[in-house]
């Protein structure tokens, strides 16, 4: 499991991504009809706090139930959704920006950390296509100390777009269709940058008080047409509250094509700025509506194209956070699954790489409720374990479980096996006659 350059951890579709990440008003990005009214715009801004002290409740009730917790929080309940599809639209037009220059420079298909930008030729296609004279771009360059090593990679590249975004002059990019120039900011309005400066204060907020309280915050992923600007924040977040130990904790999901390419991404972001890399492994759960969104608007669907292929990418992401585990001590993750392959190669992984369970950087989670024949053995032989305690009305609740049911297709086969070690224990203990013990 190699980090070089690598064909199969490519971008997907650039021009697809773009698409996916526009609003669709039958998929919940959007209130019907009506985008930038004040009085939804304010009537969300209140139910976003009302949710913001929801969490500040089970951050302190997750204090006063065990040591060394999590509380879960998610973005869509911080954040209006539009403004999240709107931010991850604008996060991958730069993105696909980046990768379109790459491809330019004959890196086509090159894993996302060996990707990188000759500052001369960038500069001279950036003067060509009219967006910046060279005098302007050398400026932008010198302004964020980067390309000094002559080169520019993905992460230089978004540090540039944080501090472009704060110039006065409009930052055009080629659009790929028409050939034009195009304003990236165009659809980002003040009420929109005002949202953002919300959103943040309020995971500040929570995030102090998950410091206070000794728990850790895990922020959920959510659709893929989300989840640019959720993981976009939560970075963010992450840079502020992980100097010393991880409180903030970010979610991969592996089902997506893209999984490995975030999760080395962000993985490099912390070595170079110095925190602590705090992750949650899913395998993901909206996969229908994924795909049924992806049909109906007509680009690649993002998921991983069956199972075994999934499972790979889980393996394939584990094992580059345990690798940094062992190096450097500054990441901790989370290997949140029901499938017991997956347990076993953690365990064995640990044992290789020399990671023992004291030193709580590996620790395990699964749904309250479901495969306590992992859960159980997990924590009696010391291994961090968690069980997530899903809440809410039982009708918003319920979906969600079944989802969870869907996604782990074996799981009947397992409730079998459950039940058929139990009935083994119980006709046992008859036996021996010590049914209670």
């Amino acid at each position: 499991m190699g980090h070089g350059p690598s064909p199969s951890s490519s971008i997907p579709g650039a021009e697809q991504r773009e698409k996916q990440c526009r609003a669709h008003q039958g998929f919940g990005d959007h209130h019907g009809g009506v985008t930038g009214a004040h009085t939804y715009f304010y009537a969300d801004e209140a139910k976003c706090d009302q949710h913001m002290e929801t969490f500040l409740h089970c951050i302190d009730a997750s204090s006063g139930s065990s040591e060394d917790g999590f509380s879960a929080i998610k973005l869509t309940a911080l954040a209006r959704p539009q403004f999240l599809v709107r931010f991850s639209e604008v996060l991958v037009k730069w993105r696909r920006f980046f990768h379109q220059m790459a491809t330019e420079q004959g890196q086509a298909g090159w894993a996302v950390l060996d990707t990188k930008l000759e500052v001369e030729k960038l500069q001279e296609a950036l003067a060509n296509l009219g967006i910046a004279s060279k005098a302007e771009s050398q400026q932008w360059f010198t302004g964020e100390n980067l390309g000094t090593s002559g080169t520019v990679d993905l992460l230089d590249w978004n540090s540039l777009f944080d501090s472009r975004t704060r110039f006065s002059r409009p930052l055009l990019i080629p659009n790929r269709k028409t050939g034009q120039l195009e304003p990236l900011l165009s659809r980002f309005s003040e009420e929109e940058e005002l949202q953002m400066k919300r959103v943040l204060q309020r995971m500040d907020v929570l995030a102090k008080r998950a410091m206070e309280k000794g728990v850790r915050l895990m922020v959920d992923a959510e659709q893929s047409y989300f989840q640019p600007a959720i993981s976009r924040l939560t970075v963010e977040t992450q840079r502020r509250f992980n100097r010393s130990q991880p409180i903030i904790y970010n979610t991969y999901q592996c089902y997506l094509k893209e999984a490995y390419n975030n999760v080395t991404g962000d993985m490099e972001l912390s070595r170079r700025e110095g925190w602590h890399f705090g992750t949650k492994l899913v395998r993901g759960a909206y996969m229908e509506q994924e795909r049924e969104r992806a049909a109906q608007m007509g680009y690649e669907d993002p998921i991983n194209p069956n199972y075994e292929k999934t499972n790979e990418m889980y393996h394939r992401c584990l094992d580059y956070v345990l690798e940094e585990i062992k190096h450097s001590r500054k990441a901790s993750v989370m290997v949140a699954s029901h499938n017991e392959d997956t347990v076993k190669f953690t365990l064995r992984r640990m044992m290789e790489l020399g990671i023992h369970p004291s030193d709580k950087k590996v620790c395990f989670g699964q749904l309250l409720g479901m495969c306590d024949q992992i859960t159980f053995p997990l924590g009696q032989a010391g291994f961090p374990v968690y069980k997530y305690v899903p809440y809410g009305p039982v009708n918003e609740v319920l979906p969600y479980l079944s989802r969870r049911a869907q996604e782990n297709r074996g799981f009947m086969q397992r409730a079998n096996r459950e039940r058929d070690l139990l009935w083994k224990e119980v006709k046992r203990r008859l036996l021996t006659g010590n049914l209670f013990s």
